[in-house]
């Protein structure tokens, strides 16, 4: 057996497990890294363009308009780095910064982090081919274990890129958990620049989870048809309905999938089949978008070792790209 073949049998087994897991949890809940297969990839794109999404407008106009600030800002200390981008995507924004940084003669390794290998595939071999001369060097994985690669790469600084409020899909006390984390990979003076949704109209929040054109609902969906699929499940898809809901004075937007019947679930886990029950209106905890204040945001990198040296705002003031130090 392949060593890739080994990886893949690794990885679908401990899909299995989380996924029973979570299942069988009380309340019950799916881990939202497992959205994003090949047609979660797909569904998350249509989601990026829809009207009502606004996170990913805001930071595309921040990467556009202010490419040239935040070049300077990483580039500031002169020396030659490693660009590590966390959930890397299609890389429509992190691509503005990328081009002025060759274009410039900026001297890094571009190193993309995703867990679809889908899109690590992608960027390794496309995005050479639209910037020519950049330097790739693609990690498929988590991000705390592919950060601990990333940093043996090479001896040079280290900048960090966590974009699209990827950080929110943490609870708060989670998130300060994983910047401390990334704080141990890295070394005083290397930097990340950190992408966070604001607080703001709740209407607009709410809005963005629960488009009028049903694409959110489907890429939640999208997460029983993968169970289906890997791991012979039989989830009625039909019986289940996309629920979010935002709470302003906690900053929390969730999203659940909710039970519309009394129903009984079946899956195969490692090699034993299993038998879940949902009761009426049931719920499935699918992902939080945790929504901050500035002082939330420094206070948050002031309690993981970090400091804020610049902030970089969209022109409505609804999304943050702020960079961070490590101190």
């Amino acid at each position: 057996m392949t060593t890739k073949a080994i990886m893949e049998d690794v990885r679908s087994a401990q899909f299995a497990t989380e996924i029973f897991q979570g299942l069988t949890a009380t309340p019950k809940y799916l881990p939202a890294k497992y959205f994003y297969d090949t047609a979660g990839d797909e569904i998350f794109q249509e989601i990026m363009n829809c009207e009502e999404y606004y996170l990913s407008a805001c930071e595309l106009e921040i990467f556009r308009k202010q490419t040239a600030g935040l070049a300077a800002a990483i580039m500031q200390p002169g020396s030659p780095f490693d660009l590590i981008e966390l959930g890397a995507g299609d890389c429509k924004k992190s691509a503005y910064l990328l081009r002025y940084l060759v274009r410039t003669g900026g001297s890094f390794t571009y190193i993309p982090i995703d867990i679809s290998s889908n899109i690590i595939n992608y960027i390794q071999t496309q995005l050479p081919l639209k910037i020519a001369g950049l330097n790739v060097r693609g990690l498929n994985g988590e991000y705390l274990p592919m950060i601990s690669e990333a940093a043996k790469v090479s001896g040079k600084r280290k900048v960090v890129l966590f974009l699209g409020s990827n950080l929110g899909n943490l609870a708060p006390a989670e998130a300060r958990a994983f910047c401390r984390k990334l704080r141990c990979h890295l070394r005083p003076g290397d930097l990340v620049l950190i992408g966070l949704d604001l607080k703001k109209c709740p209407d607009i929040i709410l809005a963005a989870y629960n488009d009028k054109t049903g694409i959110t609902k489907r890429f939640n969906l999208n997460l029983l048809k993968r169970i289906n699929r890997e791991l012979n499940g039989d989830f009625d898809i039909g019986q289940f309905h996309h629920f979010p809901v935002y709470d302003p004075p906690s900053g929390a937007c969730k999203s659940y999938l909710i039970s519309l019947a009394d129903q009984q679930v079946t899956l195969w886990c490692n090699g034993d089949v299993q038998h879940i029950r949902f009761v009426r209106n049931e719920e499935i905890f699918m992902e939080i978008s945790q929504k901050y204040t500035i002082d939330q945001v420094d206070r948050l990198a002031g309690e993981s070792s970090f400091r804020t040296v610049q902030r970089f705002y969209d022109d409505r003031g609804w999304f943050v790209d702020a960079l961070w130090s490590a101190v």
